[in-house]
C-alpha cells in the first residue's frame, strides 16, 4: 500500500467509495449530500490531500487544511496557540476499515502538519463513537466542543481533539 497525494482522476472513485461507506460510519453526517460530493472531497483552501492506494485500488482518504471561521476561534481559545491545521475528509472504502488504512492515513496527515504547519486538530460529530474511540486510540485528546454552521440543530456540539505532542 501506497500514501500518495490525490490526483484529479481519483475523485470519481473517491465519491463511490464515500457513498458506499457513508451507512456504515454516518460520514458524512448528511446523505446524500445537498451539494456536489466533488465540493465535499475537494475543499477551499487545501493544504494537502493523500490517498491510500493499493495499486489502482483506491483504499482512503484524508486532506489538511486550515481551521475555519466555525471552529478555529474555537481551536485558537482552547489550545492557545495559532499555528493549527485540520484533519479533515478522512475516510477509508468499506472493505477496508479495520485493516490499518484509516491509522496510516491519519499518521500521514499528522506527519505533514508537524512538518508544515504546527499542531494537528480535528472535529468530530459527537454522537459518532467509532471514530471518537479511533482518535482516543491514536493519542488525541478533547480540547473543547464548537457548534459549526454545518451541524443540524438536533445535534450535540462536534468535539475538538488535537493530537497528542510527538
Amino acid at each position: 500500500m501506497t500514501i500518495r497525494r490525490r490526483r484529479e482522476e481519483d475523485l470519481p472513485e473517491l465519491g463511490r467509495l464515500l457513498a458506499e461507506q457513508q451507512p456504515g460510519s454516518a460520514y458524512p453526517l448528511e446523505w446524500p449530500l445537498p451539494y456536489p460530493v466533488r465540493d465535499f472531497l475537494v475543499r477551499p483552501g487545501e493544504l494537502v490531500s493523500r490517498v491510500a492506494a493499493r495499486g489502482a485500488t483506491l483504499l482512503g482518504h484524508v486532506s489538511v487544511l486550515p481551521p475555519d471561521e466555525d471552529v478555529g476561534p474555537a481551536f485558537t481559545a482552547a489550545t492557545g496557540r495559532g499555528d493549527l491545521a485540520l484533519v479533515s475528509v478522512l475516510f477509508t472504502a468499506a472493505g477496508a476499515r479495520g485493516s490499518g488504512v484509516g491509522s496510516l492515513l491519519l499518521e500521514d496527515a499528522t506527519t505533514w502538519i508537524r512538518q508544515h504547519r504546527g499542531l494537528p486538530v480535528l472535529d468530530v460529530v459527537s454522537t459518532n463513537a467509532r471514530p471518537i474511540a479511533f482518535y482516543r486510540r491514536h493519542g488525541w485528546v478533547e480540547v473543547g466542543t464548537a457548534r459549526p454552521s454545518w451541524l443540524p440543530a438536533d445535534e450535540p456540539d462536534v468535539l475538538l481533539m488535537a493530537a497528542p505532542d510527538p
